[in-house]
């Protein structure tokens, strides 16, 4: 009877590292490749105007305030809700802080009127001169 010693066999051997580092070249091949649109917090149905312009691009951008279809309120870009009995003490409170602060009112075209007087008159209470609102362009034909 012959008698062969037996290898055991092991299993394989996994290297972390490598796949640590496979794993690390992926996420930064999809974070450089992916683009980040920046998506508007609220929907507006802006009016049309014919006297519409693009902002320059070296103009200093205005603090936003955005008015929706049922007159809701929304602050800055993010659009971050607020209750128009605090609107007036929040533009106060930036005015203090930037002296020529410029406000762009962003309306939907079915807002109610009211509640865009409402916020002008809050900008005016608060001292800001300069007061825009945002409108489209009309399709050209």
């Amino acid at each position: 009877m012959q008698f062969r010693v037996r290898y055991q066999r092991r299993p394989p051997t996994i290297i972390i590292v490598a796949l640590i580092d496979v794993l690390i070249v992926l996420i930064i091949f999809l974070m450089v490749t992916t683009t980040f649109k920046q998506q508007p917090a609220v929907r507006l149905a802006l009016p049309e105007s014919s006297q519409a312009r693009r902002t320059e691009a070296h103009e200093e951008t205005p603090l936003v305030i955005a008015v929706d279809a049922e007159g809701r309120l929304w602050w800055g870009t993010e659009g971050t809700p607020i209750d128009p009995a605090t609107l007036a003490a929040r533009l106060k409170a930036e005015a203090a802080r930037q002296p020529n602060l410029r406000l762009a009112l962003s309306a939907d075209e079915k807002a109610p009127f009211g509640q865009i007087i409402r916020v002008m008159d809050a900008a005016r209470e608060a001292g800001i001169r300069m007061v825009n609102a945002f409108a489209r362009q009309p399709a050209r034909q």
